[in-house]
C-alpha cells in the first residue's frame, strides 16, 4: 500500500474528486475509519437504490446514531446528486453543524447536468490523481510508468495483467460513465473519437479535422472533449497569454490524465516502447506535465500552467507562473544528450518575457549549461526540475 501525498482535512468538509481506480475509496477507508464514521458506498446497488429513492433517509440514520457520528462519508456522490441538498440542510442545522462531510466522486458530469448543490464553498474541493513518482518511491520505474501509467492497481499488476486491466478500464469507462449516464446519444461516434483524441494528446487540438474523421460536427467534438474533462480523463493546457497576443497560438492542448490509459485508447499497448521512439518522447512529456499538475494540486502551490507557441512555430512545452517568482519556461525532452538546437523555443520566450528562467527538462544525468549571449538555458535531470517547481533549488 502506498502513502499518498494529498493532505485531507481533519475537520473541514470536502469533496475528493478523481478518476476511477486512483484509490479514493481506499484512501478514505484508511483515513476515516471507526465507530464515529457513517460511510455510504453509493456504488453498491442496494445502497444506491435506497438513497436514490429517499435521500432524506440520511437524516434519520444520523439521528439514530444518537450523537456517535463525527463524520459522514458519501462515496461516489455523483450517483445520487440529491444527497447534496440533504448535506446542505444538515450543515445549516444543529444536527449537522458538528459533522464533517466527506464526498468523493469520479465524475463532475452528472453533478453539472443535475445542477447539483455543490454547497456554495462550505466544502473544499480536492483531487486525487494516479500515483506520483514520489509516492512510488523506490518502486518507481520511468519506462514502466510511461508504458502502463501509475493507477495503483494497474501499476502493481504483473505481466500481461497490466494490459488487460487497462483495456478493461477503457471498457468500464465507456459502460459506467458514457452509456449508463447517457452522456452522448451517438456512442459509436464517441468510440471513434476516443483513439483520435488520444492521438492528439499533447498537441494543439484541431476539432474540425477530428470532426471530419469521426463524422460529426465541430461543436460535437467540443462536447466530446468536455465529456473527457468532466469525467476527469483529461485536462486542457491553455496557451500562454501575457503579451503580444496576436503572435501567439490561441488554441489549447489536451492531455490525458494517465499514460497507460492513453496507450490503451490509442491501442498501442502491444507495441514495445523504445526509448528512441517518438512515442516515448510524447509519453515522457505527457507524464512530466501530469506530474507538475499533481505536484501543484497536492502542495497547493498556486502555479498557473500554460504552453508557449508563436505563429512562426517557436514553442515551449510548459510555462509556469510562480507566485512571487520569475516565470519558468520548460522544454521537455526525453533525450539523454541535450543539444543547443532544442533551446530555440526557450530563447524566443526569453525575448517576450525578459528575466524568465529557462530550463530543458530531460533525462540527462548531470546538469549542463547552454549559453546564448545574454541568455542561459539549464539542461536539468527531470527529477531536479520537479524539485525546483516544488520550491527546492536545483543547481547547475
Amino acid at each position: 500500500m502506498y502513502s499518498r501525498n494529498i493532505k485531507l482535512p481533519a475537520a473541514r468538509s470536502f469533496f475528493l474528486f478523481g478518476p476511477r481506480l486512483t484509490g479514493k475509496s481506499t484512501l478514505l477507508r484508511q483515513t476515516f475509519a471507526g465507530q464515529d464514521v457513517l460511510s455510504l458506498d453509493l456504488l453498491h446497488p442496494s445502497v444506491h437504490q435506497k438513497y436514490l429513492a429517499e435521500p432524506e433517509a440520511l437524516i434519520r440514520e444520523i439521528e439514530a446514531g444518537n450523537g456517535k457520528y463525527q463524520r459522514v462519508v458519501l462515496d461516489e456522490i455523483q450517483r445520487v446528486p440529491a444527497l447534496l441538498d440533504v448535506v446542505h440542510h444538515l450543515m445549516e442545522s444543529p444536527l449537522g453543524r458538528r459533522l464533517q462531510f466527506i464526498m468523493s466522486g469520479s465524475s463532475a458530469r452528472k453533478l453539472k447536468r443535475a445542477k447539483a448543490n455543490l454547497l456554495g464553498g462550505r466544502a473544499w474541493a480536492l483531487e486525487l490523481f494516479p500515483l506520483t513518482h514520489e509516492e512510488l518511491g523506490r518502486n518507481f520505474v520511468l519506462d514502466k510508468a510511461l508504458a502502463y501509467g501509475t493507477l495503483p492497481k494497474i501499476y502493481a499488476a504483473q505481466g500481461e495483467e497490466k494490459e488487460e486491466d487497462l483495456r478493461a478500464y477503457v471498457e468500464t469507462y465507456l459502460d459506467a460513465e458514457i452509456k449508463a449516464e447517457a452522456l452522448t446519444r451517438n456512442l459509436g461516434a464517441f468510440i471513434r473519437f476516443l483513439p483520435m483524441a488520444a492521438a492528439e494528446s499533447g498537441h494543439i487540438v484541431n476539432a474540425s479535422n477530428i470532426g471530419r474523421e469521426v463524422g460529426v460536427a465541430y461543436k460535437t467534438v467540443q462536447e466530446y472533449f468536455q465529456i473527457l474533462e468532466d469525467t476527469l480523463l483529461g485536462f486542457w493546457l491553455e496557451p500562454f497569454a501575457k503579451t503580444v497576443r496576436k503572435r501567439m497560438s490561441k488554441q489549447p492542448k489536451f492531455y490525458f490524465f494517465d499514460t497507460g490509459v492513453l496507450r490503451a485508447l490509442k491501442k498501442t499497448l502491444k507495441v514495445p516502447l523504445e526509448r528512441a521512439s517518438p512515442e516515448f518522447g510524447d509519453l515522457f512529456e505527457n507524464f512530466f506535465i501530469n506530474e507538475v499538475r499533481r505536484l501543484n494540486s497536492y502542495h497547493r502551490l498556486d502555479l498557473a500552467l500554460s504552453f508557449y507557441r508563436t505563429e512562426a512555430g517557436a514553442e515551449v512545452d510548459l510555462v509556469v507562473q510562480r507566485p512571487g517568482k520569475s516565470w519558468l519556461a520548460m522544454e521537455i525532452k526525453s533525450t539523454q544528450r541535450p543539444a543547443a538546437a532544442l533551446c530555440s523555443g526557450l530563447l524566443s520566450f526569453a525575448e517576450v518575457v525578459p528575466g524568465a528562467e529557462l530550463v530543458l527538462a530531460c533525462r540527462v544525468e548531470q546538469p549542463q549549461l547552454f549559453r546564448f549571449g545574454k541568455h542561459t538555458v539549464r539542461a536539468l535531470p527531470w527529477l531536479d526540475c520537479l524539485k525546483m517547481i516544488a520550491g527546492h533549488a536545483a543547481k547547475a
